[in-house]
């Protein structure tokens, strides 16, 4: 029988904020809960959102009341968050903290404070950071203080994983792939033909070939672009606000429907005015997860002008839901479509207008079959593939699989001692003196100051044990486990 966890996920990106992260979170709790496992979720607080909520799935999370200080990323407070997490810790019974998302400090917190009461961390990175400038330099330092006492990470993309190493300057071995999902079921395309019931099948005997083509469009239909996206910098609002009026001049029977919200909201909108393209460009600022669907199906083609991204859930949304997707090569972003659903273009003006340009052209020429990428996105991703694929990795790092099955190597010759400060099975050791030694090795003046926090927190947690003895902290009753199924009848 496979062992179960309590895992605590920690971000500070939940619902009821839309995103990539915060789905990916959802979808993968829930997905590991009905594989018999306690799943809990630590975030910050929302307006109208504080301390302990459940979603509708008996799902628990504690919203906890933090200054949010940037884009829904709480004020990095490193101590004060302590004293609650334990609290939340101990009273849920967790073995396994799993923090998401580079920028989210509560989830780096999460994990200095997990390592100092021995608990085992899994940290999943979903964005992709340059070298070069100041806040990058910033967020890789701080990487790099929090991924050296962690357990093991994980990547959504393989150029995510390589990007990670670099940054954090991790043992590759470190690192697992492991990518986002999609729920194919809530991203159905407009016509989508409802399943057929058993009765129905005699009288349809060609029922295995796919359908006919639809009606392709005309000359003078028209074509719909969508957008869904947070205007920011990094998605490349800039290069969509100069795009826009030369695609839709190029192409006359064309529209944009824009969805989402951001800083650069308001540069969309005085490209709009000044350009007298409102008739043209709907602007329906920001939505909720569960309207994505009903938006993407107003379309035909949906553009992703990201400038960086680690994955791009949003793109396979959108070709689950039928739309052409017409996106810029950067990150993971090729890895994850196949090359018959999407036109690639450089991140930059010229050849994003051109590359829609050739999207347009073929949906008129009728060459894409749209129709049938539903059902071939529906086989590619699935997140109970996602929660087994995790599950391993609380394997591997709680001993529960030996280290030469979990790192895919031959412990008996030597491969296995990688250094010192590691542990037996490649697991990090808990010793206060093993954590000084990784954190000392990460710069001059970095290393000394890592190592004053951990110091700092091994007192901390010290005073805490004193003072508020874990005796003194009520364990909460479970929310009853779900039996967990056989494994042949879950793979499909």
């Amino acid at each position: 029988m496979a062992p179960t966890y309590n895992i605590a996920m920690v971000s500070d990106f939940f619902f009821p904020q839309p995103g990539g992260v915060e789905s990916h979170i959802y979808q993968l709790s829930t997905k590991l809960r009905d594989r018999g496992h306690k799943v809990i979720i630590i975030t910050h607080a929302y307006k109208g959102r504080t301390g302990v909520r459940y979603l509708t799935n008996g799902l628990k999370v504690y919203h906890v009341p933090f200054f949010v200080l940037y884009r829904s990323a709480s004020f990095p407070t490193v101590f004060s968050f302590f004293p609650i997490f334990r609290n939340i810790v101990l009273r849920e019974r967790i073995d396994i903290v799993h923090g998401h998302a580079s920028l989210s400090s509560l989830c780096h917190e999460a994990i200095l404070h997990a390592r100092t009461m021995g608990l085992r961390t899994v940290y999943t990175d979903h964005s992709l950071f340059g070298f070069a400038d100041a806040a990058s330099i910033f967020a890789n330092k701080l990487l790099k203080f929090s991924l050296s006492d962690v357990d093991h990470v994980i990547c959504v993309s393989h150029t995510c994983k390589e990007n990670t190493v670099l940054r954090a300057s991790l043992d590759p071995l470190m690192v697992s792939v492991i990518p986002n999902a999609v729920v194919a079921e809530n991203f159905k395309p407009l016509d989508y033909p409802p399943d057929p019931s058993p009765r129905s099948f005699p009288s349809h005997h060609h029922h295995h070939q796919p359908p006919p083509p639809a009606r392709p469009l005309g000359p003078h239909d028209t074509i719909t672009i969508v957008v869904i996206s947070r205007l920011f910098y990094n998605k490349g609002t800039d290069l969509l606000t100069a795009a826009i009026p030369r695609i839709l001049e190029n192409h006359p029977h064309t529209r944009f429907i824009i969805a989402g919200d951001g800083p650069k909201a308001i540069d969309l909108e005085q490209m709009i005015e000044q350009n007298v393209l409102q008739d043209r460009v709907e602007m329906l600022g920001p939505i909720r997860h569960e309207e994505v669907r009903d938006v993407m199906v107003r379309g035909h083609i949906y553009l992703h002008p990201s400038l960086t991204e680690a994955f791009g859930t949003v793109i396979v949304e959108a070709a689950s839901c039928g739309l052409y997707v017409v996106c810029t090569q950067v990150g993971g972003i090729p890895e994850v479509l196949p090359s018959h659903m999407t036109v690639f273009a450089k991140p930059e003006e010229d050849d994003l207008v051109a590359a829609t340009g050739r999207a347009i052209a073929a949906l008129r020429a009728n060459k894409v079959r749209t129709d049938l990428f539903h059902e071939q996105v529906k086989s590619m991703y699935s997140w109970t593939n996602v929660a087994m694929r995790t599950e391993r990795v609380y394997n591997g790092i709680s001993g529960a699989i030996s280290e030469a099955e979990f790192y895919g190597y031959d412990a008996a010759n030597g491969a296995g001692s990688w250094s010192a400060t590691r542990g037996r099975s490649g697991v990090q050791s808990f010793a206060l003196i093993d954590r000084l030694k990784r954190y000392y090795g990460c710069g001059i003046w970095a290393g000394k100051l890592f190592c004053l926090c951990v110091i700092v927190d091994y007192l901390i947690f010290l005073f805490l044990e004193l003072w508020f003895p874990r005796d003194k902290i009520d364990i909460c009753p479970d929310w009853p486990r779900k039996e967990r199924k056989a494994d042949g009848k879950e793979e499909g």
